[in-house]
């Protein structure tokens, strides 16, 4: 009697539990429904995409974490549900986690892809530098053979080389207040062309160093150059004065932006800082020193009061004035030399080892990826893009490289979201993961 005594509490033990699992079951899948974006999409897509932008974007190794706990956590559903809403209670909604939808990450902007339209040669070095006219007839090259190269932009054909500099060109600028063009080199020459007759007519002496970078302030005829002496100099265009030596940098200043609005003048240097200067003043407004690399490219989007850095750990986005940080653009696993962004908000990145991502701006998604064969006849490490640069009706890309051509990519206008369809969501678990 005993024994079936015991055999039927087990039995209807073994019934009760396998009652409460299917209901617990039942449970965990309606409240996974009900918290899914999109109903088809599995549990752990739906609790990745749960996590609040804010905190995805400023700490991107520590969602990592998170991402990697959900995954490893997967198998209990209430578990799961719980760690979930404790992920959406640190974003900031304490008080309102189980009363509303938690926010999700935003869905790229679709961007056609770019495809190598045309390869211009002509240069007997690598190409360092690029700037093109405002009127967006014709671009400037500086390279290593110690020329500078002025090209038409339709055609590709070479218009005139100007010879001056003894050493590499770093820099060019052209100026969108008078027929100027200025140059810069690792001879620690700066110099200012006048383009109707195509002669230096001035200098601007005071480096110590090579000068590797400079740029002409849009609205004030003032020009500032950055050099390997770890200083950046402000120079009237006019009377050659060296207004302020804006020192504070510990190693080479590699990249220098100008712009209207406060702070005038931007810098990074291979002290892996950036700094953000007082024009009027002459000193440093704000320091940034969250890359960990040397920062050898700024980029200034043209219609947010945003910028963009580059460094060998990674891309990084700051808010202007004081150089708010948005967030890291992780992926281009490489040494990046340049930068350049469009209004339509494609980023675009250039790196030692001769590849090209392209990102959307606002959510950094990298929605395309190019590595272009070098020239025929060149070594495979001489794939290197040092610059790169949109004209100004932006359906052109310009690149400078160290095969020693110039190339030009152009949007693919037989490409549809359908041929080309943007596939975020993995590509984001795939970047938090590790």
């Amino acid at each position: 009697m005993d024994v079936q005594k015991h055999s039927v509490h087990t039995l209807v033990f073994r019934s009760l539990k396998r009652t409460h699992d299917m209901f617990v079951s039942d449970h965990a899948k309606s409240v996974a429904l009900d918290e899914e974006r999109n109903p088809s999409e599995g549990g752990v897509h739906s609790m990745a995409l749960a996590l609040p932008p804010s905190q995805a974007r400023h700490d991107t190794s520590r969602t990592g974490a998170s991402v990697s706990d959900i995954h490893r956590h997967a198998g209990g559903a209430e578990r799961s549900h719980a760690h979930s809403t404790s992920l959406m209670e640190g974003g900031g909604t304490r008080n309102s986690a189980l009363t509303r939808k938690a926010p999700t990450m935003p869905k790229p902007q679709w961007h056609p892809p770019w495809k190598l339209f045309r390869v211009i040669s002509g240069h007997l070095g690598w190409v360092r530098s690029i700037a093109v006219e405002p009127g967006n007839q014709w671009f400037v090259t500086g390279s290593a053979d110690r020329t500078i190269k002025i090209w038409d932009l339709a055609s590709g054909k070479l218009k005139l080389s100007l010879t001056g500099h003894i050493s590499t060109v770093r820099g060019v600028a052209v100026s969108s207040r008078s027929p100027y063009l200025f140059s810069c080199g690792e001879d620690k020459q700066v110099k200012c062309w006048d383009l109707e007759y195509n002669k230096v007519i001035r200098h601007y002496h005071g480096h110590l160093s090579a000068v590797y970078d400079l740029d002409l302030h849009p609205t004030i005829d003032v020009l500032v150059t950055c050099s390997r002496d770890a200083t950046a100099r402000v120079w009237d265009i006019r009377t050659k004065a060296n207004v302020h030596t804006l020192t504070g940098h510990t190693n080479t200043v590699a990249t220098v932006r100008c712009q209207a609005a406060e702070p005038q003048i931007i810098t990074g240097s291979h002290d892996s800082t950036i700094r953000l200067w007082d024009l009027i003043a002459g000193k440093t407004r704000v320091t940034l020193t969250n890359h960990k690399k040397s920062v050898r490219t700024l980029v200034l989007h043209p219609r947010q009061y945003t910028f963009a850095s580059g460094s060998a750990d990674n891309i990084k986005q700051w808010m202007f004035p004081d150089g708010n940080f948005i967030q890291n653009l992780s992926g281009h696993n490489a040494i990046i030399n340049t930068l350049a962004v469009n209004s339509d908000g494609v980023l675009v990145s250039g790196a030692d080892n001769g590849t090209i991502h392209m990102w959307d701006w606002r959510t950094g998604y990298n929605f395309q990826r190019i590595h272009a064969a070098v020239q025929p006849g060149s070594l495979d490490s001489e794939s290197g893009i040092f610059a790169c640069l949109f004209d100004h009706s932006e359906s052109r890309l310009i690149t400078a490289e160290a095969d020693k051509t110039i190339k030009v990519y152009k949007e693919d206008d037989t490409a549809t979201e359908e041929s080309h369809p943007i596939n975020w969501k993995p590509e984001i678990l795939k970047r938090k993961r590790f």
